[in-house]
């Protein structure tokens, strides 16, 4: 009888499975959901938004680590992810933690009223609900495996703010879904597709965003994986980025068992 050969094909990134690739576990998206909406939140829509999250991530990476080389350094410090924002418009996500984290602070400008007064910087909230500021260190464990996935390493206070972006991503994703949910698709946003200079036009997203609410697919308290789609286009304008986030959710879904 002959042995059977180990399956080493499932360890390329292109072949390993959703489980292994994906450093934000389905459990940990369906608890920011459940921050924002108590819809009830598919098997599918869990994976689509972890991969999402984790493809946004990963670009982020990716520019900082570029940042880094340029300076002849391996590890990542809040300074590359700066700069890496600085080189690509489609890096500035989760705007709202720029505002807490002290990377950030001095560069998003003093914010004056109508009497040139200095707007002092909002506190932080002493809410017993977990917001996405509050919840960021949820993404900790994520982020390093992410990171070490891409042979990366960083500074805590790097980790801290991609800890923070990926938190206050997910947090807007989740409120986009919910309301594709209720609205019955993209409706504010699915007739504008704004795109960065000398790019072309992306391709038309998915049917089902945009039909009325009486089309629309699933039922009506669930988030589903195509109401995660269409709240990505909401998040990510026409790019390179969107697309890829696109395509590879769609396969983290396919690679779930059915709901």
């Amino acid at each position: 009888m002959t042995t059977q050969p180990a399956r080493t094909e499932r360890s390329g990134p292109e072949t390993a499975s959703v489980m292994d690739v994906s450093p934000f576990k389905p459990s940990l998206v369906k608890a920011v959901f459940r921050d924002v909406t108590p819809m009830h939140v598919s098997r599918s829509a869990a994976w689509a938004a972890a991969s999402v999250t984790r493809t946004v991530l990963t670009e982020i990476i990716d520019g900082a680590r570029r940042a880094a080389a340029a300076e002849a350094r391996k590890k990542l410090i809040p300074g590359d992810l700066v700069s890496a924002i600085d080189r690509n418009v489609e890096l500035e996500l989760g705007a709202k933690w720029y505002d807490h984290s002290p990377t950030f602070q001095g560069l998003t400008g003093v914010l004056y009223d109508a009497e040139g007064v200095i707007v002092p910087s909002r506190k932080r909230s002493r809410s017993r609900k977990p917001s996405a500021v509050v919840g960021a260190h949820r993404f900790e464990a994520g982020v390093k495996k992410l990171l070490r996935s891409q042979g990366a390493t960083a500074v805590p206070a790097m980790v801290r703010d991609l800890d923070g972006i990926a938190s206050v991503f997910l947090t807007d994703l989740a409120r986009d879904a919910a309301m594709v949910v209720r609205e019955g698709g993209v409706k504010r946003f699915g007739t504008v597709t704004p795109v960065m200079s000398g790019e072309p036009a992306p391709p038309p997203f998915l049917k089902d965003s945009r039909r009325a609410p009486s089309a629309r697919r699933g039922h009506r308290r669930t988030i589903g994986r195509d109401d995660i789609l269409a709240a990505t286009t909401i998040q990510l304008f026409g790019g390179n980025l969107r697309q890829r986030a696109l395509t590879e959710a769609r396969e983290a879904a396919q690679n779930t068992a059915a709901d």
